[in-house]
């Protein structure tokens, strides 16, 4: 399926951009569950290995509400992926640093989304990648910003 619009119209982007962000989704998350972890796990633990980040910070960066936050650290803390510390500045927040178990289990999660990410590519033509991977990075840093920072910023 290409398009949901009538035929003699041009392509529903719309439709088109949906269709392809659930079926990435999708992939996604099956890989990654593969390795233990979801795709929100997955951008806590990217953001989170730099170091110097309060749980406030990453959840700002992954797109996370507080609630889901809290309880997504509480899972990556059981499972002793991360550890949440004081912060030295701030007695309120938590920074959260990531452990050498959550290294292991982010490098294979990143082996994951590499793997499917060329997988899906390679239906491109060789030339034609680097342009799509372009234009829709204009799109997302610009008109189809919407003021997400999550996703948007390669989760």
């Amino acid at each position: 399926m290409t398009s949901c619009a009538p035929d003699g119209r041009p392509p529903d982007l719309m439709f088109l951009l949906s269709w392809a962000s659930q079926a990435l989704t999708s992939e996604h998350a099956a890989g990654l569950a593969e390795v233990g972890i979801s795709p929100r796990a997955h951008c806590i633990l990217l953001r989170a290995q730099s170091g110097g980040l309060t749980q406030r910070q990453l959840g700002d960066l992954c797109g996370i509400d507080k609630t889901t936050m809290v309880v997504t650290l509480d899972q990556l803390e059981a499972a002793g992926l991360v550890r949440r510390q004081p912060s030295p500045t701030d007695r309120r927040a938590r920074l959260v640093a990531v452990t050498p178990q959550g290294e292991e289990v982010l490098r294979r999660a990143q082996e994951v989304a590499a793997r499917i990410q060329q997988d899906v590519l390679e239906a491109l033509p060789e030339p034609d990648r680097t342009a799509f991977l372009d234009a829709i990075g204009v799109l997302v840093a610009g008109r189809l910003a919407g003021g997400q920072r999550g996703p948007a910023r390669g989760c």
